[in-house]
């Protein structure tokens, strides 16, 4: 039987069978159209429908878990990085889809700093952008605290590059001259100084990092230096946070203006905290009082590195630490670069590094240190086994200096780098320590290195 419906034939003749062969069988069940441009190839399959009509609605009803692999990769590939965090953010663990999140929200990422995962880039970032931008009094809090439940198992580590003050209302003139109203009696300060993380640290039961950098970014002409303060309030709140934050191991607060008090402070916190192995207070204004602090925090702590580079320790401070590292057991990098220490603080450290037995990583540059200093590093170079690199750039050590280290130097076959950079050192010295090191690091080259098989 033929069957003509306006410009469309199709054969519905039944097939005998034994009779007809198998290709024209085929034939007879297939559409013939008179549009040669027709074709069946733009008829999308059922199946793909369905998989655009998920897509579509993924937002109301995520499907995604009851989808076999192929279609779930097919689903994935479709989705648009817009879609809500509350959503996708505990659903969705396949990498590309985070990748292609980063890649529209912020163009060229390097991953490999997030142990090559997007998902983890993505949620550490965000979480920074969303504290970054936080305002007190003027942005709510919940914007932070929903995000917790999302990220709080991807988060190991916070660089906050900002944290923004309160909003202040310009003063009246009346306030100008003198005349007592609320502002005076304390009525209209701000309930917080910056964010305050004690209302986030502790819920997130993966964070190892946390860099702190309690200023503005970008305030041009509208610079003041209470864009730049570490008040006592944001010290005494972040330091109850730190404490709670069982699971930290690195811990920089830099560029704060950090001072003695705030830092003895800080450490009054830190004490006997179970993970905390990395301590970096560089370029702030810590002086002696907070050397002492942290000399204290030494020996109650498993510290493997104190960072506290561009502060302002001198002799009496850099006493109280060497006085702690010689009983030190954990510590193995200790950072005084550009402070102002003197022969005082390098001789300490000097008779520190004569007991300690795991220190392996000083840096003394720019302290205003002599050819006293020189002499005393002189045995322990000599002495010491596990130092392995020490810079002394950028201090007056002298021609005699340079002598009494090249002395100590001949008598030993440990240490690895020396920086005796802008010293005034004579080159004959420097030459004959150069030596020395590179025959240092050939024989511990040559340790290293497997020896061939005999086979």
């Amino acid at each position: 039987m033929n069957v003509a419906m306006d410009r469309l034939t199709v054969r519905m003749d039944p097939p005998v069978p034994g009779k007809i062969p198998a290709a024209d069988v085929r034939k007879m069940r297939r559409l013939v159209a008179e549009d040669p441009e027709w074709s069946l190839e733009v008829v999308p399959l059922l199946t793909h429908l369905c998989l655009q009509h998920i897509v579509q609605n993924f937002a109301e009803n995520p499907l995604l878990d009851r989808l076999l692999p192929r279609h779930r990769a097919r689903v994935l590939e479709k989705l648009p990085p817009s879609l809500p965090l509350h959503v996708t953010a505990n659903l969705i663990s396949e990498e590309r889809y985070w990748k292609k999140c980063c890649m529209e929200r912020w163009g060229l990422c390097d991953v490999t700093t997030y142990g090559d995962s997007w998902k983890r880039m993505f949620f550490e970032r965000h979480l920074e952008s969303i504290i970054e931008l936080f305002i007190p009094d003027v942005t709510d809090p919940t914007t932070v605290l929903d995000m917790v439940p999302l990220c709080k198992n991807y988060v190991k580590r916070l660089k906050i590059s900002q944290l923004l003050p309160p909003i202040r209302e310009p003063r009246d003139i009346e306030e100008e001259d003198g005349v007592d109203t609320a502002s005076d009696m304390g009525d209209d300060l701000p309930s917080i100084d910056h964010f305050d993380f004690g209302i986030l640290l502790d819920k997130l039961a993966r964070l190892e990092e946390l860099h702190l950098a309690y200023g503005v970014k970008g305030c041009g002409m509208n610079f003041e230096w209470n864009l730049f303060e570490f008040s006592f309030r944001d010290c005494e709140s972040l330091g109850k946070a730190l404490k709670s934050c069982r699971t930290l191991k690195v811990l920089r607060i830099h560029q704060s203006r950090v001072d003695d008090e705030r830092c003895r402070l800080l450490v009054t916190h830190l004490l006997d905290h179970p993970s905390l192995s990395e301590l970096n207070l560089s370029h702030n204004v810590i002086g002696d009082r907070g050397a002492r602090a942290l000399a204290k925090l030494l020996n109650r702590s498993q510290l493997k590195a104190l960072n506290v580079y561009d502060n302002q320790i001198r002799g009496h401070g850099a006493k109280a630490l060497a006085s702690a590292l010689s009983k030190n057991t954990t510590l193995l990098s200790l950072n005084l670069c550009l402070n102002c220490v003197g022969d005082e603080g390098g001789q300490a450290a000097a008779r520190a590094l004569l007991k300690n037995g795991t220190l392996v990583t000083l840096h003394l540059e720019a302290n205003y240190m002599t050819e006293p200093t020189a002499s005393a590093l002189s045995r322990v170079f000599s002495q010491n086994t596990t130092l392995r690199s020490i810079k002394l750039c950028c201090n007056r050590l002298g021609v005699d200096g340079g002598k009494s280290l090249e002395e100590g130097m001949s008598r030993n076959s440990t240490l690895l780098e020396c920086d005796l950079r802008l010293t005034e050192i004579a080159q004959e010295s420097l030459c004959s320590i150069g030596q020395i090191l590179r025959g240092n690091r050939k024989r511990l080259q040559r340790r290293q290195t497997p020896e061939p098989s005999s086979e």
